[in-house]
């Protein structure tokens, strides 16, 4: 398959989990008692409402790792600030192995529909892409780095007077990001806790 027909396939299935991604911290911000998700405008699918063009193009380069622009939350809705941000930056890696297990769970149960319609190697790619663009986008969130998703879960399990450093990290964070991008230290670091993902829902639907 021709690059133009990959990122055919690609973009709906980036905006789908970019989407999806942000949407799920704005509704567990919601559920936890805070407006301003929805004030703002968050609490929605339409990708335009999230993308942000520095994570959005870092997705497109590598094809599986990148980050859409935040939600604003105000903890101090929360009934307890360091859990319920906890909660936010973890609902966002979360929503994306759930994609990641539907979009194995329709390779699994309807691939062969679809291969009666398409060239299976458009549906492959499909789905196979969704798959581990999915699982990418969870891990690599769950890196401990502003404004990634596992920074505001590693502040909810530091004890407070550790606040300063993951505030300090924050004007630093991009660059580090690039820094891992460009001497292939993210694949290093998270291949691996991908693959086992991967093997556990490929297993999980039958796959394996």
């Amino acid at each position: 398959m021709n690059t133009i027909a990959e990122f055919a396939l690609l973009i709906p299935i980036l905006l789908l989990s970019l989407s999806f991604h942000e949407y799920a911290h704005g509704k567990m911000a919601d559920l936890l008692g805070d407006p301003t998700p929805k004030m703002t405008g968050r609490l929605t699918l339409n990708p335009l409402a999230h993308l942000d063009p520095m994570g959005t193009l870092f997705l497109l380069i590598t094809r599986r790792f990148g980050w859409a622009k935040p939600v604003q939350v105000n903890p101090r809705y929360f009934k307890n600030r360091k859990q319920g941000m906890m909660l936010v930056g973890l609902a966002g890696p979360l929503s994306n192995i759930t994609l990641a297990i539907i979009f194995a769970f329709l390779y699994r149960f309807v691939g062969n529909f679809f291969y009666s319609l398409l060239d299976p190697r458009i549906v492959n790619t499909l789905f196979i892409t969704g798959i581990y663009l999915n699982l990418g986008l969870a891990v690599f969130n769950l890196l401990p780095v502003p404004p990634l998703d596992g920074s505001k879960i590693l502040a909810g399990l530091l004890p407070s007077s550790m606040n300063k450093v993951i505030y300090n990290l924050e004007a630093y964070g991009p660059f580090i990001l690039l820094f891992l991008l460009f001497t292939n230290g993210i694949g290093v670091i998270l291949s691996p806790a991908i693959n086992i993902l991967r093997i556990g829902i490929f297993k999980l639907v039958g796959l394996m």
